[in-house]
């Protein structure tokens, strides 16, 4: 717990005037309650109020941009656009009309709705109607083809395999709903606290909460165990942040026991939304109107920690509370190669046409050249003879026999599009996925978080990034934030040699016989440290105001840890932003010992006097100002607001005029810290009269108690008050970049992908870690854009454009486009800069500036920006583009990218939450996108080729029988056959290919990066290898058609036997050409290539051997022969033996960088060389194929 020293400043003890004391006792803690909002790396989402469902317009370039997010906090909450809630009233609250009870569900379907729900999704896809229809189609007398039950066959088995994944994922939806809706909760019910089930709470509701418990709705507090009102909560379970933040109740609240007295009053509150970070509401109770806020609520799915209990009334419940509005996944991406592979479906359909066409338009000529033969001819025998009376058959006419026989075709080829395919990339993608989380080589050991594969729709895309978009802080770095040095009063104390850890006992604090230590050790500077604790002196003033401002302006929480020594505890500092807990952890350090935080006030240790400081008011980071203040009420009676914020902000409101010497120091040390890639912080205050404070005061509290345009009066009283400052000082963080992340950048850069940094923080900063990364080299050309203007922006980046083209031709001119390196190129530009490019006519120079460099940093950028951003790229490249972060302002950027990562890092799981994939370091990339997307691209791309290859020689096959046939559609192979030749004969030996194959081994792959470029030049998958394999398909189909046809010819042989003929032999000839392919042998690729030669050879057994299905015993017949089993060789011979020719041809003489790789594979694994040298293709600039 913390530590609670209250008893000590009790007494007559408080440092406030008179005329403070007073006032202050009237007003609630919403004047000392901080606005909560969402901060990171030092840039916030302030407080944001929107209807559910709201999308505001988006410029991607305008600082403007997040004003409109805060449209709806201007409007009055009225009774129209408000809920109201009547406390411990639930039956008036739902009176009007019925609030959601607290049962939740995520699952998708019921019973009853299972079926044609389930089924309406899956006929999303048009490929799913095409079947239906032709399996309709065939039902038709006219049009009967394929026996009926035959013909719905394979759409039936896909549907039936679909629908059994879907129901198993839906069922463990509702066994989690289920198990979620039956936990228990205390609820005040006939004036006692009573158990009811979570599902059955109700909107209006009171409700203890015990520590350690998860709290069932969305609460407003109403008391707490600590006797100020604070409550301590987790919000892992919400967004995945593990510090623990503080939330309040109103003073006016605080004190009532609803076992004692009736408590009942009226809260009006915002219309249920998403924003987990905004609450806008107030208050009636006992005749007064208090405002509400985010720090009043609780949310769903938080626990409530270091706090006995609390009460709440029950505001959102069910599927109205803002985690449930927030319970939907990342936006649903389709990967680039199937889009390709739908275009290939279309020419398939067109040469499904042509086949159809051929046949019918020869089956009219046919008909026109034996018309005078159709009366008796027995197919089509127009009179019927057999009784007295003639009549007709069912001959409909010349025309619409030719229609009849087109749509005939149509069900004879249909397998042309491989139904198949669909449910087959679904389980690749699966089984492609186990492997990937299942990789010990991406598994953080730091936190045991393995690869997480969140989207399964887009594995292949992986093996074909082009650019990489990353966030810096927490992503290259790791965010763990520790205090380096500061400039304190102009003096730079950063050179003097710090003690090492082992050398210094840290400091410690004395409070009622307990020893506290701060629980994380920060090395100090020896002179620092002296001047600390010399209040005499100019100098030592300067240090102790800074130190205090380091300690106080802040919204860090103070918890006990208890050690094996009785004696001693350790403080934790808990807090949302990394920043500020290694601030504190300095100030500790240095004597300033923050040791307890309530609503109202702070007790700081100084140098082993503890001191305690009225907290009055605490104007939050927001993304405009760029700086926090908070104003103390000081034990000498005095007011000070203290201000810490970004330099590009605090400089303009500092008075230069009061130390012009110690602001010019402080601005020269700053660059050097940037310079360092040290993040930096300016810290200033500022002494306020009586008068001023009061004004602050009233202004504040009229803000704070606003009931529309809250955010916006904050912020207007927080400039009003930030002004005329004196400068204390500036201080120096150090975020070390995480493990391998130099080297990760190197592998990616040889890879050919082009690694972009967006990032908040100052320039210098950003070039210093692009250094230290490996990202930025000295042998690069850097360019700079920095400007206010739209017309400077131009004028540099015109000036960008042309120093490009002069490096690109002097490259040219020294052999640099042949093989070798060109001159790399790199842009800086800052997010001013961008404001007037985004969204103008100046992206398209953008564009071309940004195309021409290596490495591009970006600094100083919003989260809108950093979505424009890759929106530019992506939109205007046409190049495959990923996003990685960590926090929530990486989440625009993750969502646009083609591929987004989310980074399990310090700033929490939304970005995890908005992602396609995540893991827990930066450098998991290497292998993530060199090896496992190399793969699942390469095997994708194959399989893909490989169905539409197996399905279009089957239906060649049958297409060269029907010109034998008069063009009447009568087929040789069995229904059965036909229908299950792409659902069983085979389809699983793909399957397994497409997860287990590999091309090369990792060690191989992580070696050249170079590899990485199939993927990018699309060597595995374009329209050259379509329309190769189309031709290879065609040679194949006549070789399998016709060494049959040849070899019977004039044989009394029956069609049901050579069409079981055809059938095996197709089938062991599309196993032997993927056996060809195959790069990788285990004993399950064996099982599945020969055990479905066996499996049809049986399957055709059985079929043969009912008696109630045409061709009985016909393969039994023509199996006992020997010509049978020639024919299955010769067509072997025939259709294999040129690919395997050519194959050999074109690796031996113009073999490509994976042949090559392969052939070293072999070489070193034969021992007889382990150096092998490789000659590449170049990766820069490689042509398209």
């Amino acid at each position: 717990m913390d530590l609670n020293l209250n008893s000590q400043f009790e007494s007559g003890n408080s440092p406030l005037p008179d005329f403070i004391r007073n006032s202050s006792s009237q007003r609630s803690t919403s004047s000392i309650q901080s606005i909560y909002s969402k901060t990171s790396g030092g840039h916030a989402v302030r407080e944001v109020g929107f209807e559910l469902g709201s999308k505001p317009s988006v410029r991607h370039g305008s600082r403007g941009a997040d004003s409109e997010r805060f449209s709806s906090s201007y409007k009055e909450i009225n009774d129209q656009d408000a809920r109201l809630v009547y406390i411990n009233d639930p039956e008036k609250t739902n009176g009007k009309f019925e609030f959601a009870r607290n049962s939740i569900r995520t699952g998708k379907y019921s019973i009853l709705t299972f079926l044609p729900r389930n089924l309406f999704e899956q006929f999303h896809r048009v490929a799913y109607i095409y079947f239906l229809a032709i399996a309709i189609l065939n039902q038709l007398p006219q049009l009967a083809v394929f026996g009926r039950g035959a013909s719905i066959l394979p759409l039936a088995i896909v549907l039936f395999v679909t629908a059994v994944k879907d129901a198993y994922e839906d069922f463990r939806r509702h066994r989690s709903d289920k198990i979620e809706n039956n936990r228990l909760a205390w609820v005040f019910v006939n004036d006692q606290f009573q158990q009811k089930k979570w599902k059955d709470l109700r909107v209006g509701e009171i409700i203890k909460v015990s520590a350690n418990e998860s709290l069932p709705s969305d609460m407003v507090l109403l008391s707490t165990s600590d006797t100020t009102g604070v409550a301590y909560i987790q919000t892992t379970n919400l967004d995945g942040e593990s510090n623990l933040k503080t939330r309040y109740a109103k003073q006016e609240t605080q004190m009532k026991n609803p076992e004692k007295e009736k408590i009942s009053g009226l809260i009006k509150c915002e219309k249920p939304n998403r924003n987990i970070y905004g609450f806008q509401a107030n208050m009636e109770i006992d005749g007064k109107r208090v405002s509400l806020g985010p720090s009043n609520i609780i949310l769903r799915g938080c626990e409530l920690k270091n706090t006995n209990w609390a009460l709440g009334i029950a505001v959102y419940a069910g599927r109205e509370t803002k985690a449930m509005l927030n319970n939907s996944g990342a936006p649903s991406k389709r990967s680039r190669l199937e889009t390709k592979m739908n275009q290939e479906i279309i020419y398939l359909s067109i040469f499904l046409v042509i086949l159809c066409t051929i046949v019918s338009v020869c089956h009219g000529v046919w008909l026109r050249l034996h018309k005078d033969d159709l009366v008796l001819m027995q197919f089509y025998r127009k009179k019927d003879y057999s009784k007295p009376k003639v009549k007709d058959y069912n001959y409909y006419g010349w025309g619409m026999e030719i229609f009849f026989v087109f749509l005939m075709s149509v069900i004879v080829f249909q397998i042309m599009i491989p139904i198949s395919l669909y449910i087959s990339m679904e389980l690749v993608r699966v089984g492609q996925a186990y492997f990937m989380i299942r990789d010990d080589r991406m598994l953080d050991e730091a936190s045991n978080s393995r690869f997480q594969c969140r989207a399964l729709n887009i594995n292949e895309d992986l093996g074909q990034i082009k650019y990489v978009f990353s966030d810096k802080t927490g992503t290259l770095t790791e965010n763990k934030m520790e205090f380096h040095c500061a400039s304190i009063g102009g003096v730079d104390y950063s050179g003097g040699k710090a003690l090492a850890e082992d050398e210094q006992t840290g400091y410690l604090a004395r409070v009622d016989g307990q020893v506290f230590r701060p629980k994380m050790k920060v090395k100090v500077d020896p002179e620092l440290l002296s001047l600390s604790k010399q209040k005499q002196t100019d100098e030592g003033r300067h240090v102790h105001d800074f130190f205090i401002a380091l300690a106080a302006c802040n919204t860090i929480v103070p918890l006990t840890v208890e050690t094996s020594d009785p004696a001693l505890k350790l403080i934790d500092y808990q807090g949302e932003s990394p920043d500020e807990q290694a601030l504190v952890y300095a100030a500790a350090a240095y004597g300033f010992m923050l040791i307890e935080r309530t609503s109202g006030h702070i007790v700081i240790d100084i140098q082993g006097e503890k001191q305690r400081y009225n907290v009055l008011g605490l104007h939050e980071f927001d993304s405009d100002r760029k700086r926090m203040s908070v104003i103390l009420g000081c034990p000498d009676n005095t007011f000070k607001v203290f201000v810490k914020g970004a330099d590009t902000t605090m400089f303009s409101v500092i008075d230069q005029s009061l130390n012009s010497n110690v602001v010019k120091a402080t601005e020269d040390h700053l660059h050097f810290y940037s310079s360092k890639g040290l993040r930096t912080l300016v810290v200033g205050m500022r002494d306020l009269s009586a008068s001023e404070f009061e004004q602050w005061q009233s202004s504040y509290e009229k803000a704070s108690t606003a009931l529309m345009g809250r955010a916006s009066l904050l912020r207007k009283v927080a400039y009003n008050i930030e002004n005329s400052l004196s400068i204390l000082g500036a201080s120096a963080i150090e975020d070390k970049l995480q493990q391998g992340v130099p080297e990760a950048i190197e592998s990616l850069r040889n890879a050919g992908i082009k690694v972009w940094v967006l990032t908040g923080d100052k320039q210098e900063t950003a070039i210093s870690i692009g250094h230290s990364s490996k990202l930025l080299t000295s042998k690069m050309t850097q360019i700079v854009v920095n400007n206010i203007s739209k017309e400077s922006c131009k004028k540099s980046l015109e000036d960008a454009l042309l120093m490009c083209k002069k490096l690109t031709i002097a490259s040219d001119a020294t052999g640099g486009g042949s093989g070798s390196r060109m001159t790399e190129i790199a842009l800086t530009i800052d997010g001013t800069s961008l404001v007037h490019i985004l969204d103008t006519e100046l992206e398209e120079q953008l564009f071309e500036v940004a195309s021409k460099c290596t490495v591009v940093l970006c600094c100083r950028v919003a989260p809108l920006q950093k979505a424009g951003i890759v929106a530019l790229m992506k939109n205007r490249a046409n190049e495959m583009t990923l996003a990685i972060g960590d926090g929530a302002n990486d989440v625009s950027m993750i969502q646009m990218a083609d591929v987004g990562i989310g980074i399990s890092g310090q700033e929490g799981r939304q970005a995890v939450m908005a992602s396609d994939f995540a893991m827990g370091q930066f450098r998991f990339l290497v292998p993530l996108l060199l090896v496992h997307g190399h793969w699942n691209y390469q095997r994708m791309s194959y399989m893909i080729l490989y169905n539409f290859y197996r399905n279009s020689v089957f239906v060649l096959v049958l297409f060269w029988y029907t010109l034998f046939t008069s063009f009447t559609l009568t087929t040789a192979i069995t229904d059965w056959s036909s229908m299950l030749y792409s659902v069983i004969y085979t389809s699983f030996p793909t399957i397994v290919v497409g997860i287990l194959d590999k091309d090369l081994s990792r060690t191989t792959l992580l070696r050249y990066p170079q590899l990485y470029g199939t993927g990018q030049r699309q060597e595995s998958y374009n329209a050259k290898l379509f329309w190769v394999t189309i031709l290879d398909t065609l040679w194949q189909s006549i070789a399998a058609f016709f060494v049959p046809l040849i070899a019977y010819w004039g044989s009394d042989v029956d069609g049901s036997s050579i069409g079981d003929l055809w059938t095996i032999a197709v089938v062991i000839m599309v196993n032997l050409h993927l056996a060809m392919d195959v790069f990788r042998w285990y004993w399950i690729t064996h099982a599945a290539i020969w055990g479905s030669i066996v499996a049809t050879f049986i399957c055709v057994m059985v079929i043969d051997a009912l008696p109630s299905l045409p061709g009985y015993w016909a393969f039994f017949h023509i199996a006992g022969t020997e010509l049978f089993w020639a024919c299955l060789l010769g067509i072997t011979i025939a259709a294999l033996v040129p690919r395997f020719v050519v194959k050999i041809l074109i690796q031996y003489f113009g073999p490509d960088d994976i042949q090559i790789a392969r052939e070293a594979e072999k070489v070193e694994n034969s021992r007889e060389s382990r150096d092998a040298e490789i000659e590449m293709n170049p990766i820069f600039h490689p042509p398209r194929r």
